[in-house]
Order: C-alpha cells, then sequence, then structure tokens
C-alpha cells in the first residue's frame, strides 16, 4: 500500500544542493507550522557544504545522500522514501509560511478529486527587508488548457500532491534540465483536477544562484516539456491552441528578458562579448521565433529613433496602430486581460463564496472560487431559456429573486450594462441575507462590445463611483473597493492582448489612477 504507511499523513521533502547556509530557515519553517509535517526528509544532492551540520541540530529530520543527480532525481529520491499520504517538496533555500499545511491539508481533503492544490506565495531575499507578494493564479475550469499556456502556479513549495497519484505517474522526468515541476502539473492536469486558495503558503528566496536566472536552459526546458505534450494536445482544438500560445509566450517571456540584458551590457560597456554569446546561444536553436522576436524589438527601436514625416512624426506613439489586433476582447486569443483581475480579485475574496450563493450569468465562479464552501448554487439572467437559470428578469426592475435568501452575490463586468444602477444594488441588497456579501467588478477602461450587449454598454466606472454607488444601499464601513490593473494592461486590453501575451510582472503592477477594473466587496449589516 502506497499511501499513508505506517499512518503518516504529510511528508515534506526538502532538497538541497550546496544550500546548507540556507537549510536552516527551511526546516525551521517546516517545523513551526500550525498543522505539523508527519516526517521531514532532506535529501542532499551530492552537496560539498556539509549539509549534514545543519539536519543533526534537529530530531526527526532525516538526512539521505546521493551523488550529485539533479532536482528530479533527489526529489524522486524522497518519493520514494516518504511515508505520507501528501507530499510537498520544498527547495533549501526557500520557507513555508505557518500556515501551509494546514491550509493545504484542508482543501486537498475537501476536493477529493483533486491530483494537487497550491496556493499563492512571496518572494523575499533581495534587500533586508524587502519582499513582494504574489497573488494566486487560479488554473480555471480546464486546468490542463490553463497550464499549456503558462506555469500559472510558479512556485512549487505551495504545492500538496497525493503522493500515490505522484507515484503513479512516475514522479519527476529526471531527462529535463529544468521545469520538471511544470512537466509534473501538466501530466498530473490531464488525469486529476487541481484546486487553489489565495492564501500565501510558501516564501521564495532570490538570489544569484537561482536556476531560474539561466534564461537559456529555462526556455530550452520549458520548449522540452510543451514539445511532450504534443500528441495529447493535439487531440483537442483548445489545448492544440493552447499549447501553441504556450510556445509562443515562453520564448517571448525569456527571449525579451535576454534580449534586455544584451541592451544593459551595450549601454554599461561590461560583458558585451559575454552577453553576446549567451543571445547566440539562446536564439539559435529556435530560429522562426528569434527571427520574429528580434526584428520586432527592432522595429519598435527604428520607430522610436525616427525623424521627420510619416508614423514616426507621432514621436512617443510610434509604435502604436490604429488597428486592434482582436475585436473580441482577446476572447479569440486567449484569456482576457480584465479576466486575469476579475479572477485575481475573487481569488483573494474567495472565502466570502459560501453556503447559498447567486452568480449573474452562470455559476462558473461560484463553483470554481467557492469549492465545498458552498451548499448551494444557483444563475441569475436577464432572459428565460439559458441552461441551468434559476431566477429570470431584470435586476434593477422586475424580477423574480427572492429577499434576504443569499450569503453571497458574484456580479462581474455586468453592473455597467444597467442603465439604473442604483436600483439594481438596491435589489442586490434586498437578496442578501443580512451579514451576506457581494463581490462586484465593473470595467473602467474597456473596449464597447460589438455584439449583443453594445446597445446597453452604458457605463465606465470609476473606484468613487463604485463606492458611491454601494453607499447607497451598504454602509460605507461594510465596503472595500480596489482597483486592478495599469496603463500597460489597459492599454494591451484595449488592443485585445489575451493574458499569456503580456508579461505577469507587468499584470501584477496595479494603479489605482489608470485601472483595468474596479471591484469591490460589499457586506449587508447585520
Amino acid at each position: 500500500m502506497i499511501s499513508g504507511a505506517g499512518g503518516a499523513e504529510i511528508s515534506v521533502i526538502v532538497t538541497t544542493y550546496n544550500h546548507a547556509r540556507y537549510l536552516r530557515d527551511a526546516i525551521e519553517s517546516i517545523r513551526g507550522q500550525s498543522h505539523p509535517a508527519d516526517e521531514i526528509i532532506v535529501v542532499d544532492d551530492g552537496s560539498s557544504d556539509h549539509p549534514e551540520t545543519v539536519t543533526a541540530e534537529f530530531t526527526g529530520v532525516e538526512l539521505i545522500r546521493q551523488a550529485n543527480q539533479g532536482l528530479s532525481a533527489a526529489r524522486n529520491t524522497g518519493l520514494r522514501a516518504a511515508r505520507g499520504r501528501y507530499i510537498l517538496f520544498l527547495d533549501a533555500d526557500d520557507r513555508l509560511t505557518e500556515i501551509a499545511l494546514d491550509t493545504l491539508l484542508r482543501r486537498i481533503k475537501a476536493h477529493p478529486g483533486c491530483g494537487f492544490v497550491y496556493g499563492a506565495y512571496r518572494q523575499f531575499g533581495t534587500e533586508p527587508d524587502w519582499s513582494k507578494e504574489y497573488t494566486l493564479r487560479p488554473t480555471g475550469r480546464d486546468p490542463y488548457q490553463t497550464l499549456l499556456t503558462q506555469n500559472c502556479i510558479r512556485m512549487h513549495g505551495t504545492v500538496l500532491y497525493r503522493r500515490e497519484l505522484l507515484a503513479a505517474i512516475g514522479g519527476f522526468d529526471t531527462t529535463l534540465p529544468a521545469c520538471e515541476d511544470y512537466d509534473v502539473y501538466l501530466r498530473m492536469a490531464q488525469k486529476h483536477g487541481v484546486s487553489c486558495g489565495p492564501e500565501v503558503l510558501a516564501e521564495y528566496r532570490q538570489h544569484g544562484s537561482n536556476m531560474s536566472s539561466d534564461l537559456a536552459r529555462m526556455n530550452k526546458a520549458v520548449h522540452l516539456v510543451l514539445n511532450k505534450q504534443k500528441a495529447i494536445a493535439d487531440t483537442n482544438q483548445h489545448w492544440k491552441a493552447a499549447r501553441q500560445r504556450g510556445l509562443r509566450y515562453w520564448f517571448d517571456y525569456y527571449g525579451t528578458a535576454q534580449l534586455g540584458r544584451l541592451k544593459a551590457a551595450v549601454r554599461s560597456g561590461r560583458q558585451v562579448g559575454r552577453s553576446l554569446s549567451q543571445t547566440a546561444s539562446f536564439m539559435l536553436p529556435f530560429p522562426g521565433p528569434a527571427i520574429r522576436l528580434i526584428g520586432s524589438d527592432l522595429q519598435r527601436l527604428m520607430r522610436r529613433r525616427a525623424k521627420g514625416d510619416g508614423p514616426a512624426a507621432r514621436g512617443p506613439f510610434s509604435g502604436l496602430g490604429t488597428e486592434r489586433v482582436s475585436t473580441e476582447f482577446g476572447y479569440d486569443r486567449g484569456k482576457p486581460l480584465d479576466r486575469h483581475y476579475v479572477e485575481d480579485f475573487l481569488a483573494r475574496h474567495a472565502q466570502l463564496i459560501h453556503g447559498h450563493v447567486l452568480e449573474i450569468g452562470d455559476t462558473a465562479y461560484t463553483v470554481q472560487f467557492g469549492g465545498d464552501r458552498v451548499v448551494s448554487a444557483e444563475a441569475f439572467h436577464r432572459f428565460a431559456g439559458q441552461p441551468g437559470v434559476t431566477y429570470v428578469g431584470d435586476i434593477s426592475g422586475v424580477h423574480n429573486l427572492p429577499d434576504n435568501t443569499f450569503d453571497c452575490m458574484v456580479l462581474t463586468q455586468t453592473l455597467h450594462l444597467i442603465f439604473d444602477m442604483p436600483a439594481a444594488i438596491a435589489t442586490i441588497w434586498k437578496a442578501l441575507k443580512p451579514g451576506g456579501s457581494v463581490l462586484v467588478t465593473v470595467p473602467w477602461i474597456s473596449s464597447i462590445d460589438k455584439g449583443e450587449w453594445n446597445a446597453t454598454w452604458y457605463w465606465a466606472i470609476s473606484p468613487a463611483g463604485l463606492r458611491k454607488l454601494l453607499e447607497t444601499r451598504f454602509a460605507a464601513s461594510d465596503i472595500a473597493v480596489n482597483a486592478y490593473g495599469n496603463v500597460l494592461a489597459a492599454s494591451a486590453f484595449l488592443y485585445g492582448y489575451a493574458e499569456h501575451e503580456v508579461r505577469p510582472q507587468d499584470l501584477d503592477v496595479d494603479d489605482p489612477l489608470c485601472p483595468v477594473i474596479v471591484a469591490a466587496s460589499a457586506r449587508k449589516a447585520l
């Protein structure tokens, strides 16, 4: 029996290779959990810095030593040695937050169909008091499709696996030079569900020797991972398109960073030859994508430097055209950018989605973010005859919604389509139970729909505007308003680019004076 041998529930595997100076922090973060690990196993992958001097300080920590074979082999060694039903892998230079194991254990038990669960993380380490929190990126309704486009899980230390299922797919691929965790996510998501939550569960230490700083190695590895998925992805048109988007996204992601390093070297006059060599090593194995990326970069440079008549006379806007790349908000290219922020907001407020929940349109987000907290999920629609819809009507006029019924209402990118918004807010307030909450998102910067909603696309709503609307019924102290996005994301959204076409670090910046969407939670007073 593989699962839970000897009654152990959670095993934590710490892999180390010449990171003994960080190992103590990692072990202490595991020992400090609100729900303790049943076993802690440190796998030393041929270090020369004596990690045994650190593990000897802790009782109950097992040390396994092996000749250097790479990270995948070290993790597989830990997988074979572990006895727990669930297993988490932590790199020796990273740390867990105090709630990690308790949060992950509750989540994986609540979702028996999931092969693994995960959460959010933060970076630390470049300066003594510096840290940066990265919000959760859900895998959505089809985790496999989402993961083909990009690795939204981002930090392996936030993941808790069912050990039996991880062992059944063969563990980690030792032939990959990197991205072995991404490969496992894809192979698991083919067969099993994935669940997540917004809590920060781990801390990623940023330092000069991080493997992910080797751009050529990472780019080669991620292409190998996605090429392994070709046969399966090609059986489904959505998966096939997602894999193609993923190949382009990852090359552009790492390629843009590599070109940035080259430009910095040229500007500084230091290590130009080394940087040129690294850029050539990065680009040459991928001639087609390299020509496209470098050509695009050169075009932008030439436009910026051009003088005189023609398009370049527009100055700083010379690289921008007047035609959108998509007139479907980016749906035809992938996930629209506004939905990235909508899902970020819902992930942050997932704990409010519980009990009896009503969602406008359908129940997709209720199911995705509410999970086992939801007792009943119902939908409201403007028109009758829609599948899965319980309530119908005009939320600002005639409808069949009951009063004092719902613990939560979810209203995403809809309020701006209602001319009498105060009346809609009054309906929402009446339908909520005392103590219930509404989660609402609205556009601030957006194209206008060309289809069925064109004639009712009435409003763009600012943070102050949304707060004022909610205050017509809700107490000011029970309202929290936030703005999501920035000028780059807003511009990309207006042009119709999809989420995977913008760098994650550019999406993560929120500018309250130039958001893409505005979101709010409001609670009906008891």
